[in-house]
C-alpha cells in the first residue's frame, strides 16, 4: 500500500473508531461493557429530547412590575437609613404613586436631602411638591432596566435550581421579554419540579410580637383556607409596624392540614442575602431532616447580635411570607449557623435547601404553559422515525446497488461510515436527539447518496469519453469537487441561519444538519475514493463496475 493511501486509511480508521466509542454509551451494549470502561471512555451518549423520552414543557412570565415594586420600596428603606445615619431631619418617608417616593420634612433639611438623594441615587428625578415635600420618581429608563434585569436573574436561578435538582439536559432559555421557557426531558416527579422552580424563597429572619394584646386574641390554629377571614377580621387591630403570618401545620395522625396565625414584626432582622450554605441533616432525636443554614460574616454578626437582644422571644423563620419555624431564642447564638425546622419529609427538605442555595428569584414568576408529553408518545416517535428511516436507508441502499453495481456498494459504505461517525460527532458534543434532529441525519443520508451520484456520472462521462478506469476516477472526483462543495457550503450557511434565529427543535435540526454536511464532504471525497484508489492500486482495471 502506498504511503498517501495508507494514512487515509488510517484517519478514516481512527475517526470510525472514536465515533463508535462516543456512541457506544448510547447503545445497550454499553451494559455489557466492563466496568473499567465507563470510568476511563466517554460514558455519556446521546440525550433524547422531549419529543422523545418524554418531559415537560413549561413557559413561565416574570413578574416585572413586581421587581420594580420592590425595588422602589428598597430605595425608600435606603434613603430612611441614609438619613438617620447622616442625622438629617425628616417628618416621613412614603410611596408615592407606583415609582414615586415622597418624603416631608422641615423646610431648613431640603437641601441636604436633595444632596443626599442625588449622590446616592441618581436615577431619581427630584421634583419640589411645596416648601416641606419633595417627590422623588424612578426614570423610566431605570424601570425597564430593573424588568430586563429581573428576568435575566429569574433565567439564571432558574437554570441553578434545575442544575441542582438533577435533570439531565434540560432546555432553559428566554422567549420574548419576560418569559422563560423550561423543558424537562424525562421528568419523573412534574409537580416537584414546578414547585421547585416557581418558589420565590425569599428569606427572612423576623421577631414575634408576643407582647402586644393582639397576639394573645389570634385563635391558636385556623383551618387551611381561613387566611383571608382573619385577616379581615384582625385587620383595624393589627399594630403599625406588625403583620399577621402563618404557619403550615400537618398533623402527622389525621394528615389534616391548619395554619397557626403570628403576629409578627414586618421588618426583617436578617434576609437570606447573607446566606453562604443550605445543607440537608437529621435531628436524631425525631428522626426528621432539618436544613441547616450558614451566614457570612457579616450576617453572623447580625445573627449574633440580635439572638443576644431577644433572649427568651421568639424568632420566626419565613420563607415567601410563610413561617417554617418560630423557636424562642435560649441564648446568643454565635457562629452564624441556624436551622430550619417545619416537619419536612426529605423531599422537601432537599428542595428547601436546592432554592436557598440557587438564591431567591428576583420577583414573582407565572406559569403561562404546562404541557407533559407522556413516554408514550416519545416512544411511538422513536419508532415511527427509525422506521422510516430503516425503509429510505434500504430503498437507497438497493437502488444504488442495482444501478451502480460495485461503486453503489462503496457508495452504500460511504453513507454507512457517515451515520456513524454523525452519531459519535453528536454524542461528543453531548447533543439532545429530536425528532427534527433525526430528519436532519435522513436528510443527510439523502446529500451523502446525491454527492456520490454526482461522482459517479462525472466519472461515467470520462469513461464514455475512452479514458481509462484510474484517469477516468481523477478526473470524475476532480469535476465534481466544486459542484460538491457548492452544494454543502449552501446547505451549511441555511444551517447556520437556522441556529441563529431558530429555537428550541429547529436549533437542533441545524445542529445535526451542520455536522452532517461536514461529515458529508469527508465521507463522499476521502472515503469513497480511497476505496478506489485502493482497487486501482493492486492491478490497472480495464472496466470499471459502475
Amino acid at each position: 500500500m502506498k504511503k498517501g493511501l495508507r494514512w487515509r486509511f488510517s484517519l478514516i480508521g481512527a475517526v470510525v473508531i472514536f465515533a463508535i466509542i462516543f456512541f457506544l454509551p448510547s447503545t445497550p451494549v454499553f451494559k455489557a461493557m466492563p466496568e473499567w470502561w465507563g470510568k476511563n471512555l466517554p460514558n455519556r451518549g446521546i440525550t433524547l429530547g422531549l419529543d422523545l423520552q418524554g418531559g415537560m414543557h413549561l413557559v413561565f412570565e416574570v413578574d416585572g412590575e413586581k421587581a420594580v415594586d420592590s425595588a422602589v420600596e428598597r430605595t425608600a428603606s435606603g434613603i430612611r437609613q441614609l438619613l438617620t445615619e447622616k442625622k438629617i431631619r425628616f417628618t416621613a418617608i412614603k410611596r408615592s404613586g407606583f415609582t414615586g417616593i415622597e418624603i416631608t420634612h422641615p423646610s431648613e433639611s431640603s437641601t441636604q436631602i436633595k444632596k443626599v438623594v442625588e449622590n446616592n441615587y441618581p436615577s431619581l428625578r427630584i421634583k419640589d411638591a411645596g416648601k416641606s415635600r419633595l417627590n422623588l420618581i424612578l426614570a423610566d429608563k431605570e424601570s425597564e432596566k430593573i424588568k430586563e434585569t429581573a428576568t435575566e436573574q429569574a433565567l439564571e436561578t432558574i437554570r441553578n435550581r434545575i442544575d441542582q435538582f438533577g435533570v439531565a439536559e434540560p432546555v432553559i432559555h428566554r422567549q420574548e421579554t419576560n418569559q422563560i421557557v423550561v423543558q424537562l426531558p424525562g421528568i419523573k416527579d412534574p409537580q416537584r419540579a414546578i414547585d421547585l422552580i416557581g418558589k420565590t424563597a425569599l428569606l427572612e429572619f423576623k421577631l414575634l410580637d408576643e407582647e402586644s394584646p393582639v397576639a394573645a386574641q389570634l385563635p391558636a390554629s385556623i383551618p387551611s383556607g381561613g387566611e383571608e377571614k382573619l385577616l379581615s377580621e384582625f385587620k383595624d387591630r393589627i399594630p403599625e409596624g406588625d403583620e399577621i403570618l402563618f404557619e403550615r401545620v400537618v398533623d402527622k395522625e389525621t394528615g389534616r392540614v391548619s395554619k397557626r396565625p403570628y403576629l409578627a414584626k414586618k421588618r426583617a432582622v436578617l434576609t437570606g442575602d447573607v446566606l453562604t450554605e443550605a445543607r440537608v441533616n437529621i435531628d436524631t432525636r425525631y428522626n426528621e431532616p432539618y436544613v441547616s443554614v450558614s451566614f457570612d460574616s457579616e450576617g453572623a454578626k447580625i445573627f449574633e447580635r440580635v439572638t443576644g437582644e431577644n433572649v427568651k422571644k421568639r424568632m420566626a423563620i419565613i420563607l415567601d411570607n410563610n413561617i417554617y419555624s418560630a423557636p424562642v431564642i435560649q441564648e446568643r447564638i454565635a457562629g452564624g449557623h441556624a436551622q430550619i425546622t417545619g416537619r419536612f419529609t426529605e423531599n422537601e427538605a432537599k428542595d428547601l435547601a436546592i432554592v436557598l442555595r440557587a438564591g431567591a428569584l428576583p420577583a414573582p414568576i407565572n406559569m403561562l404553559q404546562n404541557v407533559t408529553v407522556g413516554p408514550s408518545l416519545g416512544q411511538d416517535s422513536i419508532d415511527a422515525g427509525v422506521k422510516a428511516g430503516m425503509i429510505g436507508a434500504i430503498a437507497v441502499i438497493l437502488f444504488m446497488v442495482i444501478y451502480y453495481r460495485l461503486s453503489g456498494v462503496i457508495a452504500d459504505f460511504a453513507v454507512f461510515l457517515n451515520v456513524i461517525i454523525l452519531l459519535g460527532a453528536l454524542a461528543w458534543f453531548n447533543a439532545t436527539l429530536t425528532l427534527p434532529g433525526i430528519a436532519g441525519i435522513i436528510l443527510t443520508i439523502g446529500m451523502s447518496v446525491d454527492a456520490n451520484v454526482l461522482i459517479f456520472e462525472r466519472i461515467r462521462e470520462e469513461l464514455r469519453l475512452g479514458k481509462t478506469v484510474r484517469a477516468a476516477i481523477d478526473a470524475g472526483y476532480k469535476k465534481a469537487f466544486l459542484t460538491i462543495v457548492d452544494s454543502h457550503v449552501t446547505t451549511l450557511i441555511t444551517a447556520a441561519v437556522l441556529f441563529q434565529f431558530g429555537t428550541g427543535p429547529i436549533k437542533g435540526f441545524a445542529v445535526t444538519l451542520s455536522l452532517g454536511v461536514m461529515i458529508n464532504l469527508f465521507t463522499s471525497m476521502m472515503g469513497t475514493r480511497v476505496v478506489f484508489d485502493l482497487i486501482t492500486s493492486k492491478r490497472a482495471l480495464k472496466r470499471l463496475s459502475i
